[in-house]
């Protein structure tokens, strides 16, 4: 753990569920299939289809994502829409292969408005990510990661089971009641929605110095 890192003590109910279910997958092929049919919350209605994640089980960080876009939702695929190709874009810039990590979301069904024939996105509620939680948390108890990083608020409230001030935290690590170590980043769509060029190129550095110190921190 990063030694300016500050360090909390993460209540560990959210996760009570998921540790004491005798019916939790035994793998994440069995984990992905049992996916594909949730209905644990409403937002399976709409969807195309569950989102799981993708990546090896033995993978040493585990990137976690708010929930799929619209892309996501017609490939069944985790970031390959255009915060994915930014993603993979500061990754290579970074010397990091994506295909040793998993990468996955907090919520696994899209959210969104319809307007015309556009889905735009809507984000997930704290029932929604609650209720998505289960499927998390069974990727990271089956995948167990020396790390974990969180992509955005979303993916920050689920893996601590509180909202915290991510611009605040950014670049630094948190660790859990169960010892998991939680970096705090902001998701990659962040810097689509940056207006001015000269700032988005800023930014864009700022996360690229992230994604060095997750690969650092990860011995990668």
């Amino acid at each position: 753990m990063n030694a300016a890192s500050p360090r909390g003590k993460i209540q560990a109910d959210l996760f009570a569920e998921a540790a004491s279910n005798a019916d939790a997958p035994q793998s994440l092929r069995e984990a992905r299939e049992a996916a594909a049919t949730c209905r644990r919350c409403h937002l399976w209605e709409y969807a195309t289809q569950t989102v799981f994640g993708e990546g090896p089980g033995s993978a040493t960080v585990v990137f976690v994502g708010e929930q799929p876009g619209d892309q996501e939702d017609l490939a069944g695929k985790p970031f390959v829409g255009p915060a994915g190709k930014m993603f993979d874009a500061v990754l290579e810039d970074a010397d990091f292969d994506r295909k040793k990590t998993y990468v996955t979301n907090a919520v696994k069904h899209f959210k969104f408005e319809p307007r015309g024939r556009k889905r735009i996105h809507s984000k997930p509620n704290a029932g929604e990510i609650q209720a998505c939680h289960w499927w998390l948390h069974s990727e990271l108890k089956l995948i167990k990661p020396e790390l974990a990083v969180a992509l955005g608020a979303t993916a920050a409230q689920s893996l601590l089971g509180r909202a915290i001030p991510v611009t605040k935290l950014r670049g630094t690590t948190v660790e859990r009641e169960d010892g998991l170590k939680i970096f705090v980043t902001v998701h990659p769509s962040y810097l689509l929605r940056i207006p001015d060029e000269v700032a988005k190129q800023a930014e864009r550095r700022r996360f690229l110095d992230d994604m060095r110190k997750v690969k650092k921190l990860a011995g990668m």
